[in-house]
């Protein structure tokens, strides 16, 4: 989820759905709240463990950190190297996750069918979204915390992408380079209300409307597919605070287009080998769910 997270168009929710923790992590999360700490003081950190799954979130940020502080490196580096075959990589990860979510709605009919093109729609239509720029403002900041760890947990929408879009991704980076701790502290404390917030909602979704929200989640993954199309051809740059020229506005092209506009390899045989090899992984991972549920 780490690594995932560091690249602008792929959610760590997606990688939650893949490994089939995602509804574990919503329910655990949710577990985080003024109850846990009456259950704390009342009970003792053993049943305040138990009662947040402490072990399950332990393991998970534990990751998190270890891919922030190690893997995720090489993954900037392959997307800055070999960006096509990295996004082929991760659009047979999305592609087959799609289906696997897909298979776990128990019936299809008009309405989960209306909320899966809804999904698919609104993914769409946000990652077609050309990045704007926005002031850093302190308000700004805490609400791009919010927003983003609100898309980190969703599969198809990534956090970095919506920071991307409202123009604080450079910013927000910039600072944690820097270490420059209120910009830090500051979008953290919107990281942490907007999921605690958000957790809710998710889960109570799931509670009640599970094939629905299936549903809607499934259209998610399937919309983003088009910010992780390999081959892109860009129209528009920006500069950003290193004076270092990145695509603003990119379009989506054959690999055959790819290669006659840009004169560069387009890696179509290894991207589409990657893109089998990141559907079969996805198979595999579920395949093996299937047999221990």
């Amino acid at each position: 989820m780490g690594a995932a997270d560091a690249v602008p168009g792929v959610s760590g929710g997606t990688v939650a759905f893949i490994t089939g923790i995602y509804e574990e992590l919503i329910h655990s999360l949710r577990q985080v709240d003024l109850s846990a700490a009456k259950i704390l003081f009342s009970d003792g950190p053993k049943a305040f463990w138990a009662h947040i799954n402490g072990s399950f979130l332990l393991a998970l940020v534990g990751g998190i950190i270890f891919s922030l502080a190690s893997f995720a490196h090489l993954i900037v580096y392959l997307l800055d190297t070999y960006p096509e075959m990295l996004w082929s990589f991760f659009f047979g990860l999305i592609l087959a996750s799609t289906w696997s979510v897909m298979r776990h709605i128990p019936r299809w009919d008009m309405n989960t069918l209306s909320f899966f093109i809804l999904g698919t729609l609104s993914a769409y239509v946000v990652t077609s979204i050309s990045p704007t720029q926005i002031e850093a403002t302190s308000l700004m900041i805490f609400l791009a915390g919010s927003i983003a760890i609100c898309a980190m947990i969703l599969p198809g929408i990534s956090g970095s992408f919506i920071l991307l879009i409202m123009g604080l991704y450079g910013p927000i980076l910039g600072a944690v380079k820097s270490f420059d701790l209120p910009v830090i502290l500051l979008f953290m404390s919107g990281c942490v209300v907007g999921l605690l917030s958000f957790v809710r909602v998710l889960d109570w979704l799931f509670s009640n409307y599970k094939a629905l929200t299936l549903a809607v989640l499934s259209g998610f993954l399937l919309g983003s597919l088009n910010k992780v199309w390999p081959w892109k051809y860009t129209t528009a740059y920006t500069v950003d605070r290193h004076g270092k020229e990145v695509p603003l506005v990119q379009d989506n092209i054959s690999p055959f287009a790819y290669e006659a506009l840009t004169g560069q390899n387009s890696f179509m045989v290894a991207s589409l080998v990657l893109l089998i090899v990141g559907m079969a992984l996805v198979l595999l991972l579920d395949s093996r769910d299937t047999q221990s549920g």
